[in-house]
């Protein structure tokens, strides 16, 4: 019966056999016992010691976390690394200026000496990964009670980490996997001198925008260009004149040679964040409150953001990025949405659990261990739910959409010296110039004008759908001392707030004091939202308590009931591995979608009069003239590709490896028809949205003029 039931649930979870092998986010020190024999069968030339070691240089060592959510590789002796151009956008917009428009116009260093550092930028190497389960698992008997579990594992994770980083100047982490069941140590080495080198204009690096966001077919070039420094030693060090380009471990080699449908291929990155072992229940709250909520509250914001932006240069450059990041993930929601109905995602999570919990029932010891993890789920889910929604609203609408309200808070630790420890005045003086330093950054990308309107907008749409008990106290100010007016409260909040404007901000971080925070109004809209938010967050941890032990055992009966699966965890922003093909697909019937674009796709969904359409006059007549260098396959010159890897956000910017080991691509998106993907894996469906790494040396070349780029890399060729 055990088999039967393995069986049925692995045609539940993957469909057919044949494609069960492209699904799956794979931790490298496992691949020797996991995975090589079915990657070499698919055609890998690699040993598992050439893609992760320890004791040599490999191919993990080429690859960064490029700052706080994206995926780089090495590709040059020099340290000249690749991203995404979405990945690039803070820094390419941070140096853009109505005078230079580094957005518009792209960007190229041409001298190391214009290469342009970015203060807080990193990128992080991975040193090692090793298996802690036991160190951790042995601390937690059955007389540990639940509530403190959490603690205890941050208690000898301290101890494991104090042991990784003595008399070294690297990084480490204990990260959870299957929920809870294991555990592993990460080991991270991090350059903090990371320069922008190049980025072709958003006309190229985002072509299409949001309307082509998710989808496929794809014709975006997103890329940008960056060089890791190190300190005179070779080591991290802060930005310095003197520093010099990395020596990396490793670096990849760059093939013109293309590629073939059915081609091996396999991607290597940081994928964020999966919840593949999400149950029926969890999906539901998906349906009805996460993305409900993040469509409305994302929509709102930036219809009004986009008015001013189209109507004001000054404005578009300093929103452009958070316009970007915004509608980025208020169009996944969309998708995921319409994806989870009509892949009936609810009902496959719900025939699994059917299976479970039959499978449970066979026998008493189950059902003393594992009887009770669906029901924990679920009614903690339910549980949940008032405190769910209030905290997504107030994270969406009163930390990031309200700017007046949302950057107040972080003056919270100064109060919190000045009123506490008011003598202490190394602890004020130095919370301030850390306040000061962030106030720079912010008041850089940041207008009143748009803000004045967008606060009101969202105030009231946050009044309208979070019930009075859970809102902060200061909209108890606005109903008694306001009448309610919203509107009329938000002007005397950006009139009479010290943080609306750089001047008065900076006046006040000189001799910054406790009266005048207590008097703002900005500022106590930030301490009561911070307070109500610490309440709602204290009773939903309760509740999860529950939920998270059910995950935990629900997660582990799933392990044995399917004893003759291979398991991965669910992506936690930890480096990965998956492979496949570069594979077409039919999306639905009578449709069918081809494995590679073109530039001649680029001039079919030109539009002159449409920003997200707009083709650049070189790159016309470069396509007229068929001029394509090296980088062209007789008259056509190949643009974007798909396989089937399984990726997810954080793999933005991650490499697309041949058999050899060599960079074919730039992984940037998923497509339309797969939304559902992090909560279950549709193999039919589910591809990887890869830019040709030739269209990339193509546009640096021949478009932008800075072959001198391309010859800093070993470019393969037969």
């Amino acid at each position: 019966m055990k088999k039967v039931f393995a069986w049925m649930v692995g045609f539940l979870l993957v469909g057919t056999t044949s494609l069960k092998a492209d699904e799956g986010m794979w931790l490298l020190p496992l691949l020797e016992k996991l995975n090589m024999d079915k990657m070499t069968s698919m055609g890998l030339r690699l040993s598992a010691e050439d893609i992760y070691s320890i004791n040599h240089s490999s191919l993990k060592d080429a690859i960064v976390i490029f700052g706080g959510g994206c995926t780089g590789e090495v590709v040059s002796a020099e340290g000249l690394l690749l991203t995404n151009h979405h990945c690039g956008f803070d820094a390419i917009q941070n140096h853009s200026s109505v005078e230079h428009d580094y957005l518009k116009d792209g960007f190229w260093a041409m001298r190391r000496e214009e290469e342009l550092p970015n203060p807080g930028l990193t990128a992080t190497f991975l040193i090692r990964i090793e298996d802690v389960t036991q160190q951790i698992l042995a601390s937690l008997n059955d007389s540990v009670p639940e509530d403190m579990r959490s603690e205890k594992i941050k208690q000898v994770s301290r101890e494991i980490i104090k042991d990784a980083t003595a008399g070294n100047h690297y990084k480490a982490t204990v990260r959870s996997f299957f929920d809870g069941n294991d555990y592993y140590l990460l080991v991270y080495e991090v350059y903090r001198d990371v320069r922008l080198v190049g980025a072709p204009p958003s006309s190229i690096g985002k072509f299409g925008y949001d309307t082509d966001n998710w989808m496929w077919p794809r014709h975006t070039c997103d890329f940008s260009v960056f060089r890791v420094y190190a300190g005179p030693d070779g080591k991290p060090a802060e930005y310095s004149t003197e520093n010099i380009p990395l020596k990396p471990k490793h670096f990849f080699p760059v093939s013109l040679n293309g590629y073939e449908e059915g081609d091996f291929a396999m991607v290597m990155g940081y994928p964020g964040n999966t919840e593949r072992y999400m149950t029926s229940c969890e999906v539901r709250e998906l349906m009805e409150v996460v993305h409900p909520n993040r469509i409305a509250i994302r929509n709102l914001r930036q219809d009004i953001m986009m008015k001013d932006m189209l109507a004001d240069p000054a404005i578009n450059i300093k929103y452009a990025s958070k316009y970007s990041r915004s509608s980025n993930y208020w169009k996944f929601s969309i998708g995921q949405s319409q994806s989870l109905k009509t892949q009936k995602t609810f009902e496959k999570k719900q025939q699994l659990e059917t299976l479970f919990t039959a499978w449970v029932n066979e026998d008493d010891q189950r059902k003393s261990t594992y009887g009770d993890a669906l029901n924990l789920i679920c009614k903690a889910v339910t549980a949940r739910k008032p405190y769910q929604h209030a905290l997504q609203y107030t994270q969406e609408c009163l930390y990031y959409a309200t700017e007046i309200i949302g950057f107040p808070g972080k003056a919270i630790g100064l109060y919190n010296a000045l009123l506490i420890e008011p003598d202490n005045s190394q602890k004020i003086d130095s919370l301030a110039r850390e306040l000061k330093i962030l106030g720079t950054d912010f008041y850089n990308e940041y207008s009143v004008t748009m803000d004045s309107k967008v606060t009101p907008a969202i105030l009231k749409l946050y009044r309208e759908k979070v019930p009075e008990s859970y809102r902060p106290e200061f909209f108890r100010v606005i109903e008694s001392k306001y009448k309610g007016d919203i509107d009329k409260y938000s002007r005397y909040l950006f009139k009479r707030s010290i943080f609306a404007y750089y001047d008065k901000f900076n006046a006040f971080i000189q001799d910054p004091s406790r009266k005048a925070l207590e008097k703002d109004m900005a500022f106590v809209a930030a301490l009561t939202t911070q307070q109500k938010r610490g309440e709602l967050m204290q009773q939903r941890t309760q509740i999860n308590m529950n939920y998270e032990k059910g995950q935990r055992l629900f997660i582990a009966g799933l392990m044995e009931m399917q004893d003759d699966k291979i398991f991965y965890p669910d992506a936690n922003s930890t480096m990965r591995l998956t492979y496949g093909t570069v594979q077409d697909y039919f999306p639905r019937d009578a449709v069918h979608y081809d494995y590679f674009t073109t530039l001649e796709g680029v001039m079919q969904k030109e539009d002159p009069d449409n920003r997200e359409f707009m083709v650049p006059d070189k790159l016309k007549e470069l396509y007229k003239n068929k001029d394509y260098g090296l980088y062209g396959v007789n008259t056509m010159m190949p643009v974007c590709f798909i396989t089937n890897n399984d990726i997810t956000g954080g793999n933005s910017g991650s490499p697309v490896l041949d058999a050899d080991g060599n960079l074919i691509g730039l992984a940037f998106d998923g497509n339309w028809e797969a939304m559902t993907g992090d909560v279950i894996f549709e193999p039919e469906l589910q591809r990887c949205i890869c830019v040709d790494i030739r269209y990339v040396l193509f546009i640096m070349d021949k478009y932008a003029g800075a072959g001198h780029l391309v010859k800093e890399m070993k470019i393969i060729k037969r």
